[in-house]
């Protein structure tokens, strides 16, 4: 039996430090939470996602991705462009 890394149980631990207050410790806790993207993950795996749709939805993203790199390379190259008309 396989294990895939999405089927892969992601633990996070926090130490709490010595002198250190459970507010600061549960705050640590919740930014590595975030980092580590699980609630995006719970939400995104709380439904079925066809895999045409994931496809559609990943050439979307790398559109924008592509338009937005665009643009940034377009300011470097110009910047002159940058500057906001009034």
């Amino acid at each position: 039996m396989t294990t895939d890394l999405k089927e892969a149980i992601l633990v996070i631990e926090i130490q709490v430090r010595e002198r250190e207050s459970l507010e600061r410790a549960l705050r640590r806790f919740k930014k590595k939470w975030e980092r580590a993207g699980i609630l995006r993950e719970v939400r995104s795996r709380s439904f079925y996602v066809k895999p045409s749709d994931e496809k559609r939805e990943a050439n979307k993203k790398a559109v924008r991705r592509r338009a937005r790199m665009a643009r940034i390379e377009a300011l470097r190259n110009n910047p002159r462009a940058n500057r906001r008309r009034r």
